[in-house]
């Protein structure tokens, strides 16, 4: 961002995420997916992004909600191709979006 941007400066950030999942429902298990197994996914991913310079970690050099949408998406959809939505929010009413596209 340019310096005359107010988020221009290092300014930290609360993250949320989720994740949406489709598919078909296991007559037997009845999940789309065991939850644990989306967490145990999940935990590299958020591994290397909580309490981290988000300009440092490899492959986001440019940490918009956006990007970290993007860049979520493409690291845990190689293990969960169920995933259909990746939601990145920085409040509670601002967030964005990544459905693959």
């Amino acid at each position: 961002m340019p310096v005359t941007h107010r988020c221009g400066r290092i300014h930290g950030r609360s993250y949320r995420i989720e994740v949406q999942l489709d598919g078909p429902v296991d007559p037997i298990t009845g999940y789309v997916i065991d939850f644990f197994d989306l967490e145990e996914s999940l935990s590299e991913i958020v591994n290397a992004l909580d309490h981290r310079y988000l300009n440092e970690v490899e492959g986001l050099y440019n940490p918009t909600a956006e990007n970290i949408a993007v860049w979520i998406w493409e690291r845990l959809h190689r293990k969960v191709p169920q995933i259909s939505c990746v939601r990145v929010y920085e409040t509670s009413d601002a967030w964005a979006e990544y459905d693959g596209r």
